[in-house]
């Protein structure tokens, strides 16, 4: 089967890459997250992938117990990209060229985020990892995905969650009445407060017309099915 999309963007939650652990970075499982995605890349498929920082920092609740809020929220994004940084280290162990790009500049250790220069790594068939979020305070990875699968032109956003297959009307741990959405608005998302991603990533999907794929990471080549388009996951669109 052909790839549906020809570029994509997967955004990633930090605690993907934690494994059993919860907390912290697995290496084996971050490699075998990029074993499964180098092999969609040998497809001819454009790949850019975004990553949370959740397995080693979640702002919110430090700024909850006193940490200043902005401050938090950069220690955040310092998470981000340690993750993007072991993430492009599997990556190239699969043979796969792979550049890190920071909203925070950090010259030593990846590229700052250019544009233009993203998108010729893409067009050269390397995959690019963004890191540090948009490089300011408040907005979450969510956001950052939303933004770059705009600046980009990508065809999707693949959404890989650990702990779920799909968007439901309510958490189907606590709810047994949850009922799995096929497909969705981003307007439903909205209205219904489902917990996809936050507002501002939704409607800045639903401004540039991005659909969003949702679907579970636990499952081996998941993310080459939602590649391939078969009908696996919540697909949001417009």
């Amino acid at each position: 089967m052909e790839p549906k999309y020809k570029r994509i963007l997967i955004k990633l939650s930090g605690e993907a890459l934690a494994g059993d652990k919860g907390v912290g970075i697995d290496i084996p499982t971050v490699q075998s997250i990029a074993k499964e995605i180098a092999e969609v890349h040998q497809s001819g498929v454009e790949i850019a992938v975004v990553i949370g920082g959740g397995n080693l920092w979640r702002g919110e609740p430090a700024a909850a117990a006193g940490m200043d809020r902005v401050q938090a929220d950069y220690t955040g994004m310092l998470g981000t990209v340690m993750n993007a940084l072991v993430m492009a280290d599997s990556l190239q162990h699969y043979g796969v060229d792979t550049r890190v790009q920071t909203a925070i500049p950090m010259q030593n250790v990846a590229e700052s985020y250019i544009r233009g220069r993203a998108l010729r790594h893409l067009e050269k068939s390397r995959i690019v990892i963004f890191g540090a979020g948009i490089g300011s305070p408040y907005f979450s990875t969510d956001t950052t995905a939303a933004l770059r699968a705009a600046e980009i032109e990508a065809d999707v956003i693949l959404m890989a969650k650990n702990n779920v297959d799909g968007v439901y009307s309510a958490d189907p741990k606590l709810d047994t009445t949850a009922v799995k959405y096929d497909q969705l608005t981003y307007l439903e998302v909205i209205q219904q407060g489902l917990q996809v991603m936050d507002s501002t990533a939704s409607t800045l999907c639903m401004d540039n017309n991005i659909s969003l794929v949702v679907f579970s990471l636990m499952e081996d080549g998941n993310i080459k099915r939602a590649v391939l388009g078969e009908p696996i996951g919540t697909v949001v669109s417009k």
